[in-house]
Order: structure tokens, then sequence, then C-alpha cells
């Protein structure tokens, strides 16, 4: 159903060594780099960073939040680890989390813009 997503970023050259670490576990490397716009994907850009200058100032806490599958519980820690180490901030450690419709491995960080990046296990999916 979603094709792409857009995060806006203030400081591109930043969230594009940040993103580029904790994405790799999941399997999404840079395809894609623009003078305002890196690409992260698969095959095609599917996670795109904007640079929005006129971010620049405002409190890091946007409200954004998107969950990325995980092919594994160990990516999921990977994504985590490698994210705290790029500087992003714990939203949650590491751990079983109860959805709406079944249990799922999951972590939450926030990147260096405030978004509530999320990297998620779901074992029967």
């Amino acid at each position: 159903m979603i094709d792409h997503v857009s995060v806006a970023v203030r400081d591109l050259e930043l969230s594009g060594k940040v993103y580029e670490g904790m994405l790799a576990p999941l399997g999404l490397t840079r395809l894609v780099t623009r003078e305002t716009a890196i690409g992260f994907g698969k095959r095609y850009p599917e996670l795109w960073l904007n640079q929005r200058p006129t971010l620049v100032g405002v409190p890091a806490d946007t409200g954004f939040h998107i969950c990325l599958r995980a092919p594994t519980e160990d990516a999921v820690r990977a994504f985590f680890d490698i994210a705290l180490a790029e500087g992003c901030i714990s939203a949650g450690a590491p751990g079983p989390r109860q959805a709406a419709m079944t249990p799922y491995f999951a972590a939450f960080v926030y990147d260096p813009d405030g978004n509530k990046i999320e990297a998620a296990n779901f074992p029967s999916a």
C-alpha cells in the first residue's frame, strides 16, 4: 500500500550517516544521493531523507513514527546498537512487544531530528 516515506531532517550529512548505519541490519542501503535528499531501500528508494533548513531551531520532537521490518530479532538488536552508537536516543530497548493482533520483537530510537524510528520483527509474518 505505501510505496515510500520521506523524513524531514535538519542536517542531511549527519542524518545520512546515522540512517546508513542503523538501516544496514534491516537490509536497506543508500541508493540515491542528491544535494538535498538521500534515498534508502533494497531495490528502489523506499525511505527518503529530505533536508529542511526551516527545521533548524525547532525542538527535536516531531511526533513522526515509522516502523521498519527487520528479518530477525538479531537485526533489531543491531539496528538499536548502531543507532545509539551513531548518536540516536533510545525510545525503547529491544524486546518483546504486544501489537493489536500479535506479539512481536522491536526497538525504538529517536533520530537526531526527533523522528521516532522503530525496527520490528514479526515472527509470523
